[in-house]
């Protein structure tokens, strides 16, 4: 019997409007809310282009346990 192993889809913008999505990215991430919010600033919500910016990889699932 063949195993489910699709993952959902990786998001497609970094939403930091509300605290939970800010805390979930953060960890995501993993650095503190406020240079997700500051790399958001700098670059604009594509996850890549955050990720780059905080030195991260994309989609960089070291994060995810």
């Amino acid at each position: 019997m063949a195993e489910d192993s699709a993952a959902p889809p990786e998001p497609r913008i970094v939403n930091v409007s509300e605290p939970w999505e800010r805390a979930y990215w953060a960890r995501r991430f993993m650095v503190p809310v406020e240079k997700v919010q500051a790399a958001v600033e700098a670059v604009g919500d594509d996850p890549a282009r955050v990720a780059a910016h905080l030195g991260r990889d994309w989609p960089g699932h070291e994060a995810i346990v």
